[in-house]
């Protein structure tokens, strides 16, 4: 049986957040926005209908449940889900909190300006305001 290991790529770009039960959430380092992602820790899944049903289902209250904390913490004009994976092809579904007033908007976010990392208060403030929302839900 294959073991769950988290893409280099991932691992490079993000902070840890919090195991849920079906997947990783993990958040992006650029304070540009707030920018989770969730990564199913099921091994060899590049595709969300590589999932099994139960999974499928798993990974959707996940990405429901973290859009309501997101919105619940941030207030974005507009929440960005996407599952790309041409860079990564691991399986991994993007959240990101845009607003009007953002270095990017209205445009999509990839490639549109060079990461601003966290400092380490910055980030573990993010993780904990977010941890906190996902909590009490």
């Amino acid at each position: 049986m294959n073991e769950f290991v988290l893409h280099p790529r991932l691992q490079a770009d993000t902070f840890f957040v919090k195991d849920l039960k079906l997947s990783r959430l993990l958040l992006i380092n650029d304070k540009q926005y707030p920018w989770f992602v969730l990564v199913p820790r099921v091994p060899s899944a590049t595709e969300a209908h590589h999932l099994n049903k139960d999974d499928r289902y798993q990974l959707m209250i996940e990405s429901d449940r973290l859009c309501t904390a997101i919105e619940k913490v941030f207030m974005p004009d507009k929440l960005n889900v996407a599952a790309i994976g041409n860079v990564v092809p691991q399986l991994h579904v993007h959240h990101i909190a845009r607003f009007r007033d953002d270095v990017s908007w209205p445009a999509p976010v990839w490639g549109a300006r060079p990461a601003v990392a966290y400092n380490n208060k910055e980030h573990n403030q993010v993780i904990d305001q977010l941890v906190s929302a996902i909590d009490e839900l």
